[in-house]
């Protein structure tokens, strides 16, 4: 890791030394097209601009987001400082118009090539620096469509291959096709299935690990405490079991200690929870970029500023328990997540 003297962020190299170098906390910029409640756009344009100044690099969105609205949302911010960031999308997750609710998850050879196409296209690039697996396709095998991405990095359209939702047995079965330079999967106080053998494999492979979700879709941060009594009707945490009625009430109360922990900090609790994600690097001796998204300046320059906090041993251990208490799944369906295919 490098360390800045200018205010911005420190940085970290994605997926290994030649790699390129990446604000150590990344932008997730899903909520800004949709899951979330409605946006003013242009607050999160101008979020965009302050993450650019706090040295936060890495852009991180994908097709499905607002079924193509939000790379598309992004092309112009894109276009005005491509060699300033490193952009990220993903494909897999297919979605229908007659059904809102659908989704669905495709890895064949045609579909990523039709996809990648698309995502340049609206994107408004020649080449993407990271492209994602979004989820994987038990059915297809896993040779078959990396080889494909692999063949995307050959043609010039992209410069590195992701994977997301990926057991660590599969991660090494796809860095053996062609290396692997990030795996995003959910990871945060909440949420440390990944832990089991995903972890390990990264830092066995050098491949960098972007947490998704770090502050708990907000749960972690105090902003809501019951989904379906606080949220839009359209927001998606409504429909996430951990969220709602009594698993919502029993894991509000294991908020404490992350109080606590922010207090003795001066910190917001949105501040520890993403300090405590950012040291996972040093517990598990692996690169790690996390995602938060947000649509505010303010809220962006919080997020940033928590790569700056340390906790202590004693703190760590106060937070250490959280997660095997949380109640309710992180998916109403969490058939293609790779919790659903840990042995």
């Amino acid at each position: 890791m490098s360390t800045t003297t200018s205010g911005r962020i420190d940085t970290v190299r994605l997926g290994g030394p030649d790699g390129p170098e990446t604000g150590v906390q990344g932008f997730g910029a899903m909520g800004i097209s949709e899951f979330y409640g409605d946006t003013d756009e242009a607050a999160a344009r101008d979020t965009l601009e302050a993450a650019l100044e706090a040295g936060v690099t890495l852009i991180d969105t994908a097709d499905v987001y607002g079924q193509g609205a939000n790379e598309e949302f992004l092309a112009p911010f894109v276009a005005a400082h491509r060699d300033e960031i490193v952009l990220a999308t993903k494909f897999g997750i297919e979605r229908r118009d007659d059904d809102p609710r659908y989704r669905g998850v495709n890895n064949d050879r045609a579909y990523i090539r039709r996809a990648v196409e698309a995502s340049l296209r609206r994107l408004g690039v020649e080449t993407i620096d990271l492209y994602y697996m979004h989820r994987r396709d038990p059915a297809v095998p896993f040779a078959e469509s990396v080889g494909a991405m692999a063949e995307l990095v050959e043609e010039g359209k992209v410069r590195q291959l992701g994977l997301s939702e990926v057991t660590g047995p599969e991660l090494r079965e796809a860095h053996a096709v062609h290396p692997i330079a990030a795996l995003q999967s959910e990871w945060s106080l909440f949420s440390r299935d990944v832990e089991r053998s995903a972890v390990g494999a990264a830092a066995e492979l050098g491949v960098t690990f972007v947490p998704y979700s770090p502050l708990g879709r907000g749960f972690l941060t105090g902003a809501f405490a019951d989904a379906a009594k606080e949220l839009a009707d359209h927001d998606f945490r409504r429909h996430q079991p951990r969220f709602t009625g009594e698993n919502a009430e029993r894991n509000a109360a294991l908020l404490a200690p992350l109080r606590t922990v922010a207090a003795e900090h001066g910190a917001t609790p949105a501040q520890i929870a993403l300090a405590w994600v950012q040291q996972r690097a040093a517990v598990h001796g692996l690169t790690v970029v996390p995602i938060p998204g947000t649509r505010r300046r303010s809220r962006l320059e919080e997020n940033a500023a928590a790569t700056r906090i340390t906790l202590t041993d004693a703190q760590l251990a106060a937070l250490e328990p959280i997660a095997a208490r949380v109640t309710g799944d992180r998916y109403p369906d969490m058939t293609f997540t790779s919790a659903a295919r840990e042995v």
